[in-house]
């Protein structure tokens, strides 16, 4: 982190139970907290076009049970509407944008709990306020990651059956087709994905009897091959992560001692990694979007398990 010094001191001393800061930690202080969501969700997905960010599905709070909620949230005006809900509840999705059009995949479809998966794709058009079945994916699964990259979406990794995947599905949006990619090198779930340029980052997540992983690897989608890059410094799962500028940031995740604080970047230009101001509500199973320099982590859950919140947060990010 840039910032070090007094306030960097100050916390140590805090953890250490010598004292208490004058002031609210840097890495704290970095977050600020907006306009709550009218819904307690946890393992949503989040996609953002344009000023609005939407967020679908997960298990709400009221009762624990699968949703098909759409919020849609302002950027501008830091407000929040209800919009027409997915054609099935589902948890676990993922999701992904392109032009003014939000893409919803995969998931759990199960009332409650980790069961059903889906291979159903959905489009939402915000102009009419409606959801279109789109050809499904090859393969049903869930806690999925996806990206686009021109007119495709590549969906990665996941879940069947308790079983974490390799797998990449590439989908043509003009064409409504999709075909199968060349396998991640390392099959896992509860993963993230972003996009810069050509290449789509596929980062972190976790696989049953393995833990969390501190993987990152990169697809290029005009050779067709997987390269691994330099790990990240924190191995997480039930992650977010979004483009700023030409750098991924990762941010969220749990882990036996709890949910994770810590907030990394990868900046390609020098194919290394730097810390971030840590959250200031660590969350699991949570939306990720970005724009311009902001990145917000939406919702998903404050503590591991099946928890809840309405929380969405943003951190300015400056140029590496």
């Amino acid at each position: 982190m840039r910032r070090a010094g007094g306030a960097a001191l100050a916390a140590v001393l805090l953890l250490a139970g010598c004292g208490k800061p004058e002031r609210e930690p840097a890495a704290i202080a970095g977050w600020s907290a907006l306009h709550p969501a009218p819904l307690s969700r946890t393992e949503v997905g989040a996609a953002r076009t344009g000023r609005f960010v939407y967020v679908a599905g997960g298990f709400r709070r009221s009762d624990g049970h699968t949703t098909g909620a759409v919020e849609r949230y302002d950027v501008d005006t830091d407000t929040w509407r209800r919009v027409r809900p997915l054609p099935t509840a589902l948890n676990h999705v993922a999701m992904a944008a392109h032009r003014s059009h939000v893409y919803v995949v995969g998931g759990y479809s199960a009332a409650t709990g980790l069961a059903e998966e889906s291979a159903r794709l959905f489009r939402y058009d915000p102009d009419t306020d409606r959801w279109t079945p789109l050809r499904a994916m090859p393969r049903a699964r869930a806690a999925l990651a996806a990206a686009r990259v021109r007119d495709r979406l590549y969906v990665v990794g996941g879940a069947r059956d308790g079983k974490a995947l390799r797998r990449l599905d590439v989908y043509d949006i003009g064409s409504n087709r999709w075909h199968q990619g060349p396998p991640m090198p390392t099959a896992r779930e509860h993963l993230a994905a972003a996009s810069a340029g050509r290449y789509v980052y596929v980062l972190a997540g976790r696989a049953a009897g393995r833990g969390n992983f501190d993987v990152l690897e990169r697809y290029d989608t005009e050779t067709g091959r997987w390269k691994r890059l330099p790990h990240m410094a924190k191995p997480r799962g039930g992650i977010a992560a979004a483009r700023v500028g030409g750098t991924i940031v990762v941010f969220g995740g749990e882990e036996s001692a709890g949910t994770i604080r810590e907030v990394e970047r990868y900046d390609p230009a020098t194919a290394s990694w730097s810390r971030l101001p840590d959250m200031r509500t660590p969350r699991h199973g949570l939306g990720g979007v970005a724009r311009g320099r902001r990145v917000f982590a939406i919702e998903g859950g404050p503590q591991p398990g099946l928890h809840f919140s309405r929380a969405i947060e943003a951190l300015n990010v400056a140029a590496p």
